[in-house]
């Protein structure tokens, strides 16, 4: 029994989805809706995705024996449930005292140093399987397998999506722990505060229109960088709605739950009329066969929720069938690249995913690529 929490959710319904898809075992859907709960394991029951056994069970995360009882059974409990920092390690607790592995499709740096590494010596944990961070620190790990050595890395990740309620108080809690120190960069090997500048009316490559380039040096970023060797690298979010811009000036002169509202308003005003959609872009530098070589992951969605969706499945995938160690583990260090790869395409998450013998600069004069 593979049990998802808040498993009828934005993110959660794109995962169960992908699970019963996938067929790792039977699901156990939850959350506080009972209704929305048995609503989609009917229509996931009566679908003809596989012969997947799927049941509903209310469970409300801040209860810890309603929590207990729905992870009791499970052999992996899968956690999309949020916002990330209300439900802290309470689910990791759960599924420990279940004797079940754990699959997190958030949980950050916090969560991780929360998790007794001897609780976990006989089972896996895996954390951050999610679009980002998760995917934005796994695509670098598959294209730098083209390389012998990795010298220079530049990631541009941006997206077009309305902002949940969920989502917004995540970023706005992943700010303020400091997972992502903004303008920031890596260099000969250390991070290197400051080296860099926000852009603002800049084109990059395969982005409709301006966009807002926002430099900063995330904590996957980081760990990314010291397992390939990387001598320097950068990483930008792309903001390409204006409104969106302006809400993230201002939501730290906020309270939490106003600044929440007004990041889901801004990106409601940028998404009228326009259709959503995700964009990462990873250049790698460094040496392929003695020659030096430049080439650029170009990775395109539909949204933010069900790419997240996809990998969290494909991350619990990996687990049921042995592939992850036992141990505490974050998703894009854990996941092997190929296999979670070729799972996200099946999936149909992944719209196009082209590995270019190109630089970021020349996408626009590149006609076509191949894998």
């Amino acid at each position: 029994m593979i049990g998802v929490l808040g498993g009828y959710g934005d993110v959660g319904a794109f995962t169960s989805r992908a699970l019963a898809r996938l067929g790792p075992g039977p699901l156990r859907i939850g959350g506080r809706d009972p209704v929305a709960a048995r609503r989609l394991g009917a229509e996931l029951g009566a679908s003809d995705v596989g012969a997947c056994e799927v049941v509903a069970q209310a469970v409300d995360f801040t209860d810890e024996p309603s929590l207990q009882r729905f992870a009791d059974g499970c052999r992996i409990l899968v956690n999309c449930a949020g916002p990330s920092h209300a439900v802290a390690d309470r689910a990791a607790r759960a599924a420990l005292r279940a004797g079940a592995d754990y699959v997190d499709a958030a949980g950050d740096d916090t969560l991780f140093a929360a998790l007794d590494p001897g609780a976990w010596s006989d089972r896996a944990a895996v954390l951050s399987a999610g679009l980002n961070p998760g995917l934005t620190g796994l695509l670098p790990r598959w294209a730098a397998a083209r390389f012998t050595e990795v010298h220079g890395l530049t990631c541009y990740f941006g997206l077009l999506d309305h902002f949940t309620e969920v989502a917004a108080d995540d970023y706005l809690q992943g700010a303020a722990d400091g997972v992502s120190e903004p303008l920031a960069a890596w260099r000969d090997g250390r991070r290197r505060p400051g080296a860099l500048r926000r852009r603002t009316g800049a084109r990059v490559p395969c982005y409709p229109g301006t966009v807002t380039a926002l430099p900063h040096l995330p904590t996957e970023g980081e760990r990314l960088a010291r397992a390939l060797g990387i001598d320097r690298a950068d990483w930008y979010t792309v903001v390409a709605g204006e409104h969106v811009r302006a809400a993230f000036d201002r939501v730290h002169a906020l309270d939490r739950r106003d600044a929440a509202a007004a990041l889901r308003r801004a990106s409601l005003l940028d998404l009228a009329g326009r259709a959503p959609y995700v964009l990462l872009l990873a250049q790698l530098d460094g040496l392929s066969q003695g020659r030096a070589a430049t080439s650029t992951v170009l990775l395109r969605g539909r949204r933010n929720a069900e790419l997240t969706g996809a990998v969290t499945a494909a991350a619990t995938l990996a687990v049921a069938r042995g592939e992850v160690p036992s141990g505490r583990h974050f998703a894009a260090g854990a996941l092997d690249p190929q296999a979670t790869i070729d799972r996200l395409r099946a999936s149909g998450a992944v719209t196009e995913l082209v590995v270019l013998d190109a630089a970021i600069e020349d996408l626009d004069a590149v006609e076509e690529g191949a894998l």
